[in-house]
C-alpha cells in the first residue's frame, strides 16, 4: 500500500535526492498521506511531511542533500493518523539509523514496551518506529551494521518490506516478508523499491527478493543473502514495460489513459493464445494442467468481480466453480483436494488476503494458479502455475484495463482448461479490441454523467454474465466519484433494494441480447414505475429504447463478452462524473493501489 524507494550511487549527474523524489513521484499512484526521505552522509539528513509530495519538496533545502545512499517513503496510515511525526523514515534515539517500512508489525506493542523499559524514547504512534530502536540496541552492544539489521528483522512478526540506512555508511539494507521488494540494477547505481515504476526511467534490469532475503546495496554492487547469511544466486530479469507506459501521454488523468489503452491491453493479453484455425485456446504456461474436478477463485475487490465472471464461464463448461472473497476463504471449510484448482486473481500479485488464501490452499493439497499482471510478484512465485494478463503498468488506483484483461484471461482460461474448441468464441475474442475501440469513439457517457452527477445514489443491475459487471460498475463509481452506488443481480431488486429507489436514484441496467433480455426489461419497469431514471447499457437499443430514459450502446458480440463491452461504458460514466465533481480520480481518498496488509 505504501511506496518505498532506495538508491545507492555515485554518478555526478544523478544525486540521491533527485532519484528519491522521482521514485516517490512514480509511486504516488499507490495511495499515501505523507512522504519523507533520509540521505546518509557523515550524518543523516531526514525530511518528512504530512500531505502530498509537494509538501516534502517544499521542506527540502535549496541545495540538494549530499550523500551516496538514501531511502524514501510514501505512507498510507495504519498505526497513527497522518502527521509529520508519523511519516517515514523513522530514526532511533541517536539519529544514526533511518528506517522506512511497508506492512504491519504484529508484535510491535510488545517490542515497544520492552524498548521503552530499556530507556528508548519514541516520537511517533507507528509500529515502524520499533525497528530503528531495535537496530540501535544491537549497535550499542557492538554489532556491526548488517548484523544489527538482521537481529532487528529477526524479531519482527507480521508483513514487512524494510529499508534502512545509517549515518556514515554508503549502504542501504533491505528485507521482506509478505510484502513486495524489487531491486533495480544499473551500470552506475542500484535501486530498491516496492514497485518497478519507481525506477523504470533509470533501468529495466531487476531482481525480486523472496521472503527471508536480506539485500545489502552498496556503490560496488548488490549482495543478497538468506536467513543464515549465505549468498543467494538470483536471476536478473528485464522488465518489458517502457518508461512512457507509465506516463499520461497527454491525457488529463492516468485513469482516462488506461481506459483508452484497453484495446491494446487486450491484444497483448490475447497474443499467441487463441488459435483461429482450430478454435481452441493454447496457454503455454498451463499445457501440463489437467481439467480440474472443481475450481475455487480467491480474490478481492475488482479482481473478485472478474472471478465471479470466470466462475460462471467454468460452470457453463460443466466444471463446478465458486468465487470466494479471499479475506473470507477457509481451505478447511470447503472441499479441497488434489483435484481442486485454486485460482488467485490479483492485479499486483501482492494482495495480502489473496496470498494468504493461496498459501492455505497449497497446504490443503490443491493445485494453485495465479492470474496476475506483474511478472516476478509474490503470487506467481508462490503458486504452482501462473498466467499473466499482460495489461502493462496501471497507475490509476481504480482498476480499469486490468479488470478487462482479467476477464479476457479468464475467458481464455475456461476454454483452455476445458478443451473447448469454438471458432465463434475465438473470432469474438479477436474482435474485442475493435469493439471496445468503437465504444470509446462513440460513447455518450460524458453527457449522461453530466445529467446525473447531482443524484443522491446510483444502482447498477444485470443478469447472468452481466451481474459481476454491475457490481464492478458500482464499485468504480464509489471509488472515484465518492457517491453512493450499489450493484445487484437484477432479480434481487425486489428483495429489498427496491425500497431505496426514488426519482433521485438513476439505475444503470446492463441489458444484453440474450435469454435474460425480457426479464431485464421487467426489472427496468419495476424501477421506472417508482420514478427512477433508467440508463440502458445494451446491444439491443431498438428493443429497449422505449422503456428507458437513455441508451448507452455497445456493439453486438458473443454473449460471453457483451459484459466486457458494457463495462467500458460504465467506466466512462464513472470517470466523467468524477471529473465533473472535481474528484481526485487517479488517487481516490483513503485507497491504495496494492493492498499488502490483511
Amino acid at each position: 500500500m505504501c511506496g518505498l524507494i532506495g538508491y545507492v550511487g555515485r554518478r555526478a549527474d544523478r544525486n540521491v535526492q533527485e532519484v528519491l523524489l522521482d521514485g516517490l513521484s512514480s509511486l504516488e499512484y499507490r495511495g499515501y498521506d505523507s512522504a519523507g526521505m533520509a540521505v546518509s552522509n557523515s550524518s543523516l539528513a531526514v525530511y518528512k511531511r504530512e500531505g502530498d509530495l509537494s509538501a516534502l519538496e517544499g521542506a527540502l533545502p535549496d541545495e540538494p542533500l549530499d550523500g551516496v545512499a538514501g531511502i524514501g517513503h510514501t505512507r498510507w496510515s495504519t498505526h497513527g493518523s497522518p502527521s509529520d511525526a508519523n511519516a517515514h523514515p523513522h530514526t532511533d534515539c541517536t539519529g544514526r539509523v533511518a528506517v522506512a517500512h511497508n506492512g504491519i508489525i504484529d508484535n510491535y506493542r510488545a517490542l515497544r514496551e520492552s524498548l521503552e523499559t530499556d530507556g528508548h524514547e519514541f516520537d511517533s504512534e507507528t509500529d515502524t518506529e520499533v525497528i530503528p530502536h531495535l537496530i540501535e540496541s544491537a549497535l550499542e552492544r557492538g554489532d556491526d551494521a548488517e548484523t544489527a539489521f538482521r537481529w532487528a528483522i529477526d524479531r519482527l512478526e507480521g508483513s514487512y518490506a524494510v529499508a534502512a540506512t545509517y549515518a556514515g555508511h554508503e549502504t542501504v539494507y533491505a528485507a521482506r516478508n509478505r510484502s513486495p521488494l524489487v531491486v533495480g540494477i544499473d551500470d552506475d547505481g542500484y535501486f530498491l523499491a516496492s514497485d518497478v515504476p519507481a525506477f523504470l526511467e533509470y533501468t529495466d534490469a531487476v531482481t525480486y527478493l523472496d521472503d527471508g532475503h536480506v539485500a545489502s546495496i552498496r556503490p560496488s554492487g548488490v549482495e543478497i543473502t538468506d536467513e543464515r547469511g549465505a549468498c543467494v544466486d538470483v536471476s536478473v530479469e528485464t522488465v518489458e514495460w517502457e518508461p512512457e507506459d507509465a506516463g499520461k501521454s497527454g491525457y488529463e488523468h492516468y485513469t482516462l489513459k488506461e481506459i483508452h489503452e484497453q484495446p491494446r491491453a487486450i491484444r497483448n493479453c490475447l497474443r499467441g493464445r487463441p488459435q483461429e484455425l482450430t478454435g481452441d485456446v493454447s496457454i503455454d504456461a498451463l499445457e501440463d494442467v489437467e481439467r480440474p474436478d472443481r475450481i475455487q477463485f480467491v480474490a478481492c475487490g475488482t479482481s473478485y468481480h472478474a472471478s465471479l465472471y470466470g466462475a460462471r464461464l467454468f460452470r457453463e463448461r460443466s466444471v463446478p466453480a465458486t468465487a470466494f472473497l479471499a479475506s473470507e476463504y477457509d481451505a478447511d471449510a470447503v472441499p479441497v483436494d488434489d483435484g481442486t484448482l485454486v485460482v488467485g486473481v490479483t492485479q499486483s500479485g501482492e494482495t495480502a488476503d489473496t496470498l494468504r488464501a493461496l498459501r492455505d490452499a497449497n497446504r490443503a493439497g490443491a493445485t494453485t494458479l495465479a492470474v496476475t499482471n506483474v511478472v516476478g510478484s509474490s503470487a506467481p512465485r508462490e503458486t504452482d502455475h501462473a498466467m499473466y494478463i499482460r495489461a502493462g503498468p496501471e497507475i490509476g488506483v481504480a482498476a480499469t484495463k486490468t479488470f478487462v484483461t482479467q476477464q479476457v484471461a479468464l475467458a481464455m482460461l475456461s476454454s483452455g482448461l476445458t478443451g473447448e474448441r469454438s471458432r465463434e468464441v475465438v473470432a469474438a475474442l479477436r474482435d474485442l479490441p475493435d469493439r471496445i475501440q468503437s465504444v470509446l469513439d462513440e460513447s455518450r457517457a460524458r453527457t449522461i454523467a453530466s445529467e446525473y452527477a447531482a443524484a443522491d445514489a446510483y444502482f447498477v443491475i444485470g443478469r447472468g454474465y452481466s451481474a459481476p459487471v454491475a457490481l464492478e460498475g458500482a464499485l468504480k463509481m464509489k471509488e472515484i466519484t465518492y457517491k453512493h452506488a450499489e450493484g445487484f443481480p437484477a432479480g434481487e431488486l425486489k428483495h429489498g433494494p427496491l425500497a431505496l429507489v426514488t426519482e433521485r436514484t438513476p439505475v444503470f441496467a446492463v441489458i444484453s441480447r440474450d435469454s435474460n433480455a425480457e426479464t431485464m426489461l421487467g426489472n427496468v419497469n419495476e424501477v421506472a414505475s417508482r420514478g427512477a431514471p433508467v440508463i440502458a447499457v445494451t446491444d439491443a437499443s431498438e428493443a429497449v429504447a422505449a422503456d428507458v430514459d437513455h441508451v448507452l450502446r455497445i456493439p453486438e458480440t458473443h454473449r460471453r463478452f457483451t459484459p466486457i463491452l458494457a463495462n467500458v461504458q460504465l467506466q466512462l460514466v464513472s470517470y466523467w462524473m468524477a471529473n465533473q465533481l472535481d474528484r481526485s480520480i487517479d488517487k481516490p481518498r483513503n485507497l491504495a493501489k496494492s493492498v499488502t496488509v490483511e
